[in-house]
């Protein structure tokens, strides 16, 4: 699993080449099956492969989206907030195990933060542009898209920096 994790970059330029539909199952795959408070599932996924709409959902903020213009797809992760009071950890665990899950199979993905951002649109938050964009009910909080893609290059692994060792505290802070 560490080796795994070290693999795990943020890929933001892509190949034209499409995701093989099995590939992209699996991914979402790791979502469905992400442990989710008192196993009750409050997410749902947005699957988006139509070039244009991507091109479009790139505008969703100010900066850090456009490598969706390049996108084969992505995976808007939102969630029923009636559900559960921890929708958001419930949508994490699903967008980093999709994540990793993508890292695995050999595309490339990168977080794209929706929660408390805005779009490019003035006065337009990230999610409302998102939620008008595909015609998203109300109870429905979106947490975060990962953008998808054969990547374009290759990167290397991550090393663990050995001062973030300082951050791990035993028996009291």
């Amino acid at each position: 699993m560490i080796d795994k994790l070290t693999q795990r970059r943020s890929i933001r330029k892509y190949t034209e080449e499409a995701i093989p539909e099995e590939k992209l199952k699996t991914v979402l795959k790791a979502g469905l099956l992400s442990p989710t408070s008192k196993n009750l599932h409050p997410w749902e996924f947005l699957v988006v492969q139509d070039r244009k709409l991507l091109g479009e959902l790139a505008d969703c903020r100010e900066m850090g989206a456009d490598m969706l213009k390049g996108a084969a797809a992505a995976v808007i992760v939102m969630a029923d907030t009636q559900i559960n009071d921890v929708w958001i950890e419930d949508c994490s665990i699903a967008m980093s195990n999709m994540h990793l899950t993508a890292a695995d199979e050999g595309v490339g993905s990168c977080w794209i933060q929706v929660r408390n951002r805005n779009s490019k649109k003035a006065g337009v938050t990230t999610e409302q542009f998102i939620k008008e964009m595909f015609d998203i009910g109300e109870k429905y909080a979106v947490e975060a898209i990962l953008s998808l893609g054969m990547p374009a290059k290759e990167r290397g692994p991550v090393v663990l920096d050995e001062k973030l060792w300082e951050k791990v505290h035993y028996g009291k802070f």
